[in-house]
């Protein structure tokens, strides 16, 4: 049997010996009340220092850090507890690499805290270990606005479940008459029900103009048995519905203080078609602050909304150079296909799984293009057709990343072609493949005369 020799390219960069990149690499093992600390052992007699948690004893471990000539520092993503550390290192001038845990869990035989430390100088004094991605200290501020925002959000409807089930428990069936009931008639009915109306006439006669259901409808659906207990457990949702809107109402302020002080560009964004504005967008004019901030308008992109759009920017940030390329990008944002190949065999295609809140908001953007009339709602329906529909989200998901990353980076505004444009296109690159493999075969495509 004859053998077949290839010759196998590698990869700039790929394929190189081990080499000392970080001569002055330290290693950190974060916990919750001590971190362990490692450092060339050259550099001090006791090169393995734990240090406590507490604020002064940071200050000494940089002081530490410092005095033994470290200025590279790697440090694993331990829950919260890394944030305190890594503001202070950075504050003081060193190189802080946060890294992936379970790309230094491969090596067995370290189950101490020493030995996890002295591993991580290690790994990071031959330059085996990547940072993860942290966008600068004023995209972090508007990161942690956003995410408190979504928290109030979460939390404000679970008391929107507990105003229902109070509601169901006392046989009180507003929620099949109206669409919802935290709108302006369900809001007006329910405050009073609250203080103390109960005649279902005269709450029906609360409804908007825009409700279908009619005034009788509504009176019969609010016909109950009122007990006390649920009345009780309704105002205390209520009332807590409302705190929380008065936090949500806090939190826009400051939200829109941290955009102002982002701004890098001015104008305003050009009038598009006009779109409907989500009950939960904030009260404020968040795409023109947008654009000042992006330099350019990405609610052009269909299926992008405000509030996703500022999902991602506060991610990401607005400067993309932190990423090589658009594929990187993607890959940060994990859709991409998987690369998972042996023996020339592809394996799988499956996309990474990563809790990234930019890639959650491009997903749910994605999923809303079913029905829009536009070049990215026909490809997300054509790979509908191709494969199951998580995966077309997915696909559709990182078109939208990759028209992001270039407005962000070319500072281009998005056209919109339309879904005869695309549908167009998509013929004329079939019929294209198609003549190729028949002129390949020996054969040549005729197009036949439609009967008129």
């Amino acid at each position: 049997m004859a053998q077949r020799n290839r010759d196998v390219s590698l990869k700039p960069g790929k394929a190189r010996a081990l080499s000392i990149t970080h001569p002055n690499a330290a290693g950190i093992d974060i916990g919750s009340a001590s971190h362990f600390v490692a450092v060339p052992p050259d550099r001090d007699d006791q090169s393995v220092r734990e240090f406590p948690s507490f604020t002064v004893d940071l200050n000494a471990l940089a002081d530490w850090l410092d005095a033994c000539g470290v200025d590279t520092v790697a440090m694993e993503s331990t829950g919260v507890y890394w944030i305190p550390l890594f503001e202070l290192l950075e504050s003081r001038g060193f190189t802080v690499l946060l890294v992936n845990a379970r790309h230094v869990k491969n090596v067995s035989g370290r189950k101490s805290d020493v030995l996890d430390c002295q591993w991580l100088q290690q790994l990071m004094t031959y330059g085996l270990l990547s940072g993860a991605f942290r966008p600068s200290e004023q995209v972090c501020v508007l990161r942690s606005l956003w995410r408190q925002r979504e928290m109030l959000l979460r939390s404000q409807s679970r008391h929107v479940q507990h105003m229902q089930k109070a509601l169901t428990q006392m046989n009180i069936q507003l929620a099949n008459v109206i669409t919802d009931v935290v709108g302006q008639t369900g809001q007006r009915i329910l405050r009073a029900i609250v203080a103390g109306e109960r005649d279902g006439h005269v709450l029906a006669a609360m409804k908007d103009v825009r409700i279908h259901a009619s005034a009788d409808e509504i009176a019969k659906s609010l016909q109950g048995n009122w007990r006390a207990e649920h009345l009780f457990a309704l105002k205390q949702a209520l009332q807590a519905f409302d705190f929380l809107g008065t936090q949500l109402a806090e939190c826009d302020v400051q939200i829109e203080a941290q955009l102002q002080s982002l701004q890098v560009h001015e104008g305003e964004p050009a009038k598009g078609k006009k779109r409907s504005r989500s009950r939960n967008a904030p009260k404020f004019d968040l795409r023109a602050r947008l654009f000042k901030l992006c330099g350019v308008d990405l609610t052009r992109i269909d299926g992008i909304d405000v509030t996703t759009a500022l999902a991602v920017i506060s991610e990401t940030g607005t400067d993309m150079s932190r990423f090589a390329s658009v594929a990187h990008f993607a890959s940060w944002l994990g859709l991409c296909p998987g690369t998972r190949i042996t023996g020339g065999k592809v394996m799988s295609g499956k996309t990474k799984r990563v809790a990234n809140r930019a890639a959650q908001a491009l997903r749910l953007a994605a999923a809303g293009l079913r029905t829009s009339q536009s070049a990215l709602g026909a490809y997300y329906r054509r790979m509908c057709s191709r494969m199951d529909k998580p995966k077309a989200v997915a696909a559709a998901a990182h078109k939208l990343a990759r028209l992001i990353y270039t407005m962000l980076t070319k500072g281009e505004e998005y056209v919109d072609q339309g879904q005869a444009y695309y549908e167009q296109r998509y013929r004329e690159r079939v019929l294209h493949n198609l003549a190729q493999r028949a002129s390949k075969m020996g054969m040549q495509l005729v197009a036949v005369q439609q009967p008129s």
